[in-house]
């Protein structure tokens, strides 16, 4: 295959999974712009159980991760067995994840409290994440399915499932948020119901979709899913607690600064929040690019083809690089108009929140590149199902780096809101470089035995 020919592949797989990434990113956004419209301080809220719930999916979809290169590793290989073994115990781990993280959300607020954000954000969040944590059951379930489907190709039903999902949360919000139609008007909790049944929605599609679609209902996924397989929940843990303390390691970032954007005040933390958002819906992009990567580079790995990694891993970061100039070029163009979409004309606090939103989507800027990196290499480092490496480089760039940065520059220098952001740009940096290297002088240099995995 050619360098154009992998463009085409990955673009094929590809769009489907970010346009599921940008729809799944819509339902967040559906809710921040709608709960930004019924008040601030309930925008804050949500913003700060929204991070709190995504922290603690993190913890899960490491494990919904590992399932990608199995998968697609043993589809390579012919092997339909392990490619059911692997996505089943993946659906195990999900259900005890989920008891084990639902405390957590019942008792966000005690914890909040003790991370220092004010008694009445802290009490407004928990009323939230009291109903919106029950959504982490499906959320994970359907993340480990979405794996097994995007491995073995079956991407657009991926995406229509994303897509229904936010339709039905757009519904529910109009109706459950404001009280539309003689619904009650919930405010808070109406958002979190929404949340609730839009999860449960795209787990129902997915795993209908699983077992009875032509080509994958052979497989038996749910058949005796009672019984345990000690062998492959072992694979698949082993695989996928790295990714979990990854992925937690770089959400553990943005959710410390957060907090420490609430210590600043509800202001900055609302203007931050929605700038978070409007960054999360680009890099939807680099997200499914890199499922993309991941994917592309199972199967090469599987095949024991390093010639077709390294075009595959090109081909990939090419496209990448071409919606990071984009990126660039609507973050410092269009900076306060996107911000001021979130905000109601009439609240008093607009323009404050504006200016503080689009200073830091000017900040957003300079790291595109970098983050858009450290993504991509993940990805294509998964595919080769090198994950512990990558955990630790996480870990110093984040939390040895980035938020002690992020402290120095917010509050010892006095840069505020902005000064927090700059220390995400050094430990994005810092990870880009180090996952980008990693990839390059490893797996797309070495070749290494079928079935073997990257140095860990």
């Amino acid at each position: 295959m050619t360098l154009g020919t992998h463009i085409r592949a990955t673009l094929t797989l590809g769009l489907p999974l970010i346009g599921s990434q940008i729809a799944q990113n819509l339902i967040t956004l559906t809710d921040t712009i709608m709960v930004g419209w019924y008040g601030v301080p309930e925008l804050a809220a949500v913003a700060l159980g929204g991070s709190f719930f995504h922290v603690v999916l993190i913890l899960g979809m490491g494990f919904a991760l590992a399932v990608t290169p199995m998968v697609a590793a043993s589809a390579a290989n012919g092997d339909r067995v392990q490619v059911r073994r692997v996505t089943r115990m993946g659906l195990w781990i999900g259900l005890g994840f989920g008891a084990v993280a639902m405390p957590a959300f019942l008792w966000s607020g005690p914890l909040l409290l003790m991370a220092g954000q004010e008694a009445q954000l802290s009490a407004d969040t928990q009323s939230y994440l009291s109903v919106a944590g029950w959504g982490i059951w499906p959320a994970v379930l359907f993340l480990v399915l979405r794996s097994h489907l995007a491995a073995l190709e079956f991407t657009r039903i991926v995406l229509w499932a994303t897509l229904g999902g936010v339709a039905l949360n757009a519904v529910l919000n109009w109706l459950l948020i404001f009280g539309n139609l003689g619904a009650p008007e919930l405010g808070l909790v109406g958002a979190a119901l929404a949340s609730l049944a839009t999860h449960l929605l795209m787990l129902l599609v997915l795993a209908v979709y699983a077992a009875r679609k032509a080509g994958l209902r052979e497989m038996e996924l749910f058949a005796r899913f009672w019984r345990p397989d000690t062998e492959a929940l072992g694979q698949v843990f082993r695989l996928g607690w790295p990714i979990s303390l990854t992925l937690l390691a770089e959400s553990g970032l943005f959710m410390a600064t957060m907090v420490m954007m609430g210590w600043i005040g509800t202001l900055e933390l609302a203007a931050h929040g929605i700038a978070l958002q409007i960054i999360s819906l680009t890099f939807m992009v680099h997200i499914g690019l890199s499922s993309a990567a991941t994917v592309r580079a199972g199967h090469a790995w599987g095949r024991r083809d390093v010639a077709g990694l390294r075009l595959a891993a090109w081909a990939a970061l090419m496209l990448s690089a071409l919606m990071v100039a984009a990126t660039v070029a609507l973050l410092i163009g269009f900076s306060r108009p996107l911000v001021g979409a979130f905000v109601s004309p009439d609240d008093p606090l607009r323009d404050a929140i504006v200016a503080v939103g689009a200073s830091l989507l000017i900040v957003a800027a300079f790291f595109q590149l970098a983050d858009a990196a450290q993504v991509m290499a993940l990805g294509l480092l998964r595919g080769v199902q090198d994950t512990r490496v990558p955990m630790l480089y996480a870990m110093v760039s984040y939390w040895i780096v980035g938020v002690p940065c992020s402290y120095i520059l917010g509050f010892t220098l006095g840069l505020g809101a902005e000064g927090i952001w700059w220390g995400l740009v050094l430990g994005l940096v810092l990870a880009g470089g180090l996952m980008m290297a990693r990839f390059w002088t490893g797996a797309a240099r070495v070749d290494h035995p079928a079935g073997g995995h990257a140095p860990s």
